[in-house]
């Protein structure tokens, strides 16, 4: 039988009140270090673990997060996942991961709260959400939206510059002498971050004198690596072969060098390519991938702090929050270190 160690327990054992053992387990700052040193070594001589459930339950809540993603397939949207579970953590609180296949009825189901008892917040990525299906939303769970659909309602919501990010991706590729660029990754039907990423990859263009031109901007139905390499095949059997590709994501961006690799092409020599989301897959192809990345981690640090404030009354305006991204630049816009080819020593 295993028998629990309390607060009492280790209060006893460090000498101290049991409040002085509260202070310390709960990270209270008016501790003197000697005392905090004190009680740490009681608590790691007897075992002492908190009981969390029972923390949570004494100020009327559960614990637990929910986190709603559109593809947890997607290598973004796990890394992502991760992002967040680490930052709810280091709050003692646990995630609860729901998948809406970006589908809007599930989208609303979720956001509408079926699991608001169990929950203390949400945290929602939608594709498909419409600003009415929130507009009159009765559960006053704290809901934090992530991504780049607009809604003009009372939510914080945090989101990276796409507009800025594209026009970052392709203001490199002009650096590096390519002059006509290609779009993979218009998504059928809406989306509002495709279009984001269209619109900067267009003005970027267009402020460097160059053609942003529509027969290079190529639509998919998904976001996948069969969609990228789908996408890339019809721009080459047009006829046209652009100099540069940017991608509306990694998956896609990978897809698509695959079929040129297939159809003979060298990248980044006879066509550079740029990714969006720098998932760990795109670190360790054969060609390493340029990619946008977005700060996940700080947009997952940036999602459970707004949830944590809201329950705690702190934040009374919602607020659009910018995470930032950078470019990293590899081999598929840069080619491989000289020395690091086949054959060299």
């Amino acid at each position: 039988m295993v028998v629990r160690v309390s607060l009492k327990d280790v209060a006893a054992h460090a000498g101290v009140s049991i409040k002085t053992v509260s202070n310390v387990v709960n990270n209270y700052q008016h501790v003197a270090p000697a005392m905090r040193e004190r009680v740490q070594r009681s608590i790691d001589a007897l075992g002492y673990r908190p009981n969390l459930a029972a923390r949570h339950l004494r100020k009327g809540r559960t614990g637990m997060i929910a986190l709603a993603l559109p593809e947890l397939g997607n290598p973004y949207f796990a890394e992502l996942a991760a992002a967040v579970i680490d930052a709810a953590a280091e709050h003692d609180y646990i995630v609860l991961l729901d998948h809406t296949g970006g589908r809007r009825e599930q989208e609303i189901l979720v956001s509408q709260g079926f699991r608001a008892r169990v929950i203390d917040g949400l945290v929602l990525s939608p594709i498909e959400l419409e600003t009415d299906d929130l507009r009159d939303r009765a559960e006053n769970v704290p809901l934090v939206l992530l991504g780049e659909r607009e809604y003009d309602l009372p939510y914080d919501h945090i989101a990276i510059d796409n507009v800025a990010a594209a026009r970052a991706a392709v203001r490199h590729l002009i650096r590096m002498g390519r002059r006509e660029v290609a779009f993979i990754g218009d998504r059928r039907g809406r989306s509002e971050p495709a279009q984001l990423r269209v619109r900067g990859w267009r003005e970027e263009l267009t402020s460097a004198g160059l053609s942003a031109d529509d027969g290079l901007v190529a639509a998919t139905d998904g976001w996948g690596h069969a969609d990228g390499a789908a996408a890339m095949a019809r721009i080459l059997e047009t006829g046209r072969r652009p100099d540069a590709v940017f991608a509306y994501n990694d998956p896609v961006a990978i897809g698509a060098m695959r079929v040129l690799h297939e159809r003979g092409l060298r990248v980044p020599e006879d066509i550079a390519v740029v990714g969006f989301d720098d998932v760990v897959e795109g670190r360790f192809g054969a060609v390493t991938l340029t990619s946008v990345s977005p700060d996940k981690g700080a947009i997952g640090r940036l999602a459970v702090q707004s949830v944590l404030a809201r329950l705690g009354g702190e934040a009374p305006e919602p607020r659009r929050i910018r995470a930032d991204f950078r470019l990293i630049e590899r081999e598929s816009t840069l080619g491989r270190p000289a020395g690091d080819g086949p054959g060299d020593a």
